[in-house]
C-alpha cells in the first residue's frame, strides 16, 4: 500500500490506493449522481474545445441566478478558484486574509503561497474567506451579515456556497443585498453527486468589474473542458433541480439514521444543517484504526486540517454504508 505524501494537501475522497465502498470523507450528494446530469456529461463532446468564452454557458448561469451574464466567472474548481482569486488580491496590493476559526485549508494553503498574513479581525483583511453552511463542521457561519457590511473597495470577501445546495435545515440568513456584497462560490458538483467532474463558477458583486477582470486574466485557457460544461450546463436545468430537491428528503432520514448510530458507538455528534456533520469518537481515531478501516472499506475524514483535532467529519450515506461503519468500528475499537 502507497504510503500518503505529508506535504500534499489534504482533502477527502480516494487516494493512491483507490476507491473505497464506504466513503464517509467527501460530502457529495449520497443519492447521486443526479440522472440527468450524468447523461448530459456522458453525451459531452470530447472531440472538440469548448467555446473559450463559455457563451452559452455564461448565459444559462445567468438566468438560473438572474445576475447579468458579465457577472459569472468561470473557474476549474472551486479550490481553482480559491487560489486565483488570492492571487488576484495579492497583485492589487492586498496583504491581508481573514478566515474562520474552523476552515477549509485550501484559504490558509493560498494565503501561505502569496505569503499573505492571517489576521484574527476581519476589519484588517483585505481578502475574507466564509462558507455556509461551513466546513468541517455544516452549521451556519457565525455574523456573516457583519461580514457583508464591511466589504466593498478595500475588502473583498468570498461566499463559499458549496454546501448551499445541500442544506437540510434552515436557509441562508442574508438579505438580497447582503449576499451580492459578496464573491458568491458555486460547485454544483457536489450536489449532483459527480464530484470526479471539476467545474465551478463564482458569481461578482455589483461594481467588481476591475477584479473580474484581473481574475480574467489569470485564468488558463479553457479552464472548464467539455465535460464540466455539460455539468454546469444541467445544473440549471429543471430536470436537475427537481431531482436534488427530492433527493433531500432522504438525506434528512439518512442523517438521522447515522447520527443515531454514531450515538450508539458513544460517539458525540456536533450539530449541523447539512449532509455532513462532525463527531468526536469514543476512542481516538489513531493511523492503526484509520488503516484498519480502510481495510474494511471505510474512510473517515480526520478534521485537523480543518482546526478540530480529536474529530472526524461523515458524509451522510445510505443505511447500507452506515451498517459497514457499526461493524467495521466495533471490530477496530476492540
Amino acid at each position: 500500500m502507497m504510503q500518503p505524501d505529508e506535504s500534499a494537501p489534504l482533502h477527502g475522497g480516494p487516494d493512491a490506493n483507490g476507491v473505497l465502498p464506504h466513503d464517509f470523507s467527501t460530502n457529495a450528494n449520497a443519492c447521486g449522481p443526479c440522472p440527468s446530469a450524468l447523461r448530459a456529461v456522458q453525451a459531452a463532446d470530447a472531440a472538440s474545445y469548448p467555446d473559450p468564452r463559455y457563451t452559452a454557458l455564461r448565459e444559462a448561469l445567468a438566468r438560473f441566478h438572474a445576475v447579468a451574464p458579465a457577472r459569472i466567472v468561470m473557474a476549474a474548481s472551486a479550490s481553482e478558484f480559491i487560489g486565483r482569486m488570492t492571487a488576484a488580491v495579492a497583485q492589487a496590493g492586498g496583504r491581508r486574509v481573514w478566515l474562520p476559526p474552523l476552515a477549509y485549508a485550501d484559504y490558509r494553503r493560498g494565503a501561505n503561497a502569496w505569503q499573505l498574513e492571517v489576521v484574527e479581525a476581519a476589519q484588517d483583511a483585505g481578502l475574507l474567506w466564509c462558507c455556509d453552511p461551513a466546513s468541517p463542521t455544516g452549521q451556519p457561519q457565525p455574523a456573516l451579515a457583519q461580514l457583508a457590511g464591511r466589504l466593498g473597495a478595500e475588502a473583498h470577501g468570498v461566499l463559499d456556497l458549496a454546501y448551499e445546495p445541500l442544506r437540510l435545515d434552515g436557509r441562508l440568513d442574508l438579505t438580497d443585498e447582503q449576499r451580492d456584497a459578496f464573491w458568491q462560490l458555486w460547485t454544483p458538483n457536489k450536489a449532483l453527486g459527480l464530484t470526479g467532474v471539476r467545474a465551478a463558477y463564482a458569481i461578482a458583486p455589483p461594481g467588481a468589474e476591475a477584479l473580474a477582470a484581473r481574475l480574467d486574466r489569470l485564468a488558463p485557457s479553457w479552464p472548464l473542458g467539455a465535460h464540466g460544461v455539460a455539468l454546469l450546463a444541467a445544473w440549471t436545468t429543471g430536470a436537475a433541480q427537481q431531482w436534488l430537491a427530492g433527493s433531500l428528503d432522504l438525506l434528512r432520514t439518512w442523517k438521522a439514521q447515522q447520527q443515531g448510530l454514531c450515538e450508539s458507538l458513544g460517539w458525540t455528534c456536533m450539530p449541523s444543517v447539512a449532509n455532513f456533520f462532525c463527531a468526536r469518537p469514543d476512542l481516538p481515531c489513531t493511523a492503526a484504526r484509520q488503516a484498519a478501516l480502510r481495510q474494511a472499506g471505510i474512510r473517515l475524514r480526520d478534521t485537523g486540517s480543518f482546526g478540530l483535532p480529536g474529530h472526524v467529519r461523515l458524509g451522510v450515506l445510505a443505511p447500507a454504508s452506515q451498517a459497514a461503519l457499526r461493524d467495521a468500528w466495533l471490530a477496530v475499537r476492540g
